[in-house]
């Protein structure tokens, strides 16, 4: 079990973070550049001393500040995998690997290497090629299998899919996913990107200024977020109003929005809101179509960029507000959709989230 309390001050940055992850689980902390992730992350590591906390690992006391204990950082025995994987280009991977088995006997380090290597899909073959001459997701499972050698008691991640191109990501990331979930260890990344948090961490913490606002399931953050910055970091599209009205008899609160347009939510809410809707859960409509089905809320829009992602197409709306929906190609050549076109956008009051701006 690892269990974090930092409080410091870095520049304008003043972080105050508690935390706890059980072995064989993974925290993903993640939220915006200068949200504080890496100097988390740094300060369990023991490469920053924080101005007070406390951090315990397996009943191992790291860092004590009210009573004068701060373990050096090659005490405490973290893997790290860095964000561009750090590995020595002048030496072969399983070199690489072995430069951390110094604890074990000359002889029996490059056997324990390929092993490693192995496990982790990297035959021999590519045991003696030098860092250049590997792929990205080939150099990352070299990295991990480095940072995993010493048998580490804790693994720390700082943005581990960033260095890689988009076509490796996807895979690499499917692969590190698996990997994590096998390990008997408390495991901490950071990342700013909520799709790789969800792929990569059992739970989810979102920082923003220094404070954990929020952490949970993946799902559950998307499903419920606490705020309407979670909201806007999981995915969602985010509208501000005020709430003018809850209708007893419909049990719908109704929300005037900044700009103009009037939405509806079955959530409860007052004064000063973030309305919240997943791009996926919008249909666009053409501009002259009448109102019909279930959604309760009908949206003039103008259409200001239309941009293909995977097997969909983000389309960017101004309410006057910025908004966004996906849809599939189909809609887009149906509709005729394309920056300047008129529609209107849709979607339920139940899939309508209200939480405090």
């Amino acid at each position: 079990m690892l269990s974090v309390e930092l409080r410091t001050r870095i520049g304008a940055l003043d972080l105050d973070v508690a935390l706890d992850v059980p072995a064989g689980r993974c925290l993903a902390l993640a939220g915006p550049s200068g949200a504080g992730k890496t100097t988390v992350l740094r300060a369990i590591a023991g490469l920053l001393r924080p101005d007070a906390g406390r951090i315990d690992c397996g009943g191992a006391t790291w860092l004590d500040t009210a009573g004068g204990v701060a373990l050096a950082p090659e005490l405490r025995g973290c893997g790290y995998l860095f964000q561009d994987y750090a590995l020595f280009g002048h030496l072969s991977a399983w070199r690489n690997v072995a430069y951390g088995l110094h604890e074990l006997p000359r002889r029996e380090r490059r056997p324990r290497a390929l092993e490693l290597l192995a496990s982790f899909g990297i035959g021999e073959r590519l045991a003696g090629k030098r860092p250049a001459q590997l792929s990205g997701g080939e150099r990352q499972r070299v990295a991990l299998a480095r940072a995993l050698g010493p048998r580490p008691r804790l693994l720390l991640l700082d943005e581990p899919l960033s260095a890689l191109d988009a076509r490796t990501r996807a895979g690499a990331g499917r692969e590190l996913a698996r990997l994590l979930r096998a390990l008997e260890v408390p495991a901490v990344l950071v990342t700013h990107d909520f799709g790789e948090a969800a792929l990569l961490g059992d739970e989810v913490a979102v920082l923003d200024g220094g404070r954990i606002v929020q952490r949970g399931t993946a799902a559950r953050l998307a499903a419920a977020p606490a705020s309407g910055f979670v909201a806007d970091f999981t995915g969602a599209a985010v509208l501000t109003g005020r709430v003018n009205e809850r209708h007893g008899d419909s049990g719908l609160t109704v929300i005037a929005l900044d700009g103009g347009g009037v939405v509806s939510a079955t959530d409860a809410g007052e004064g000063d809101v973030a309305v919240s809707v997943h791009p996926w859960e919008v249909t666009i409509e053409p501009a002259a179509s009448a109102a019909g089905g279930s959604a309760h809320n009908r949206l003039e829009a103008e259409v200001v960029s239309v941009t293909e992602i995977g097997n969909r197409v983000r389309v960017g709306l101004a309410l006057p507000q910025p908004f966004t929906a996906e849809v599939t190609r189909a809609s887009v050549e149906r509709l005729g959709l394309a920056p300047g076109a008129r529609v209107v956008a849709v979607w339920k009051a139940a899939a309508t989230r209200v939480t405090p701006r």
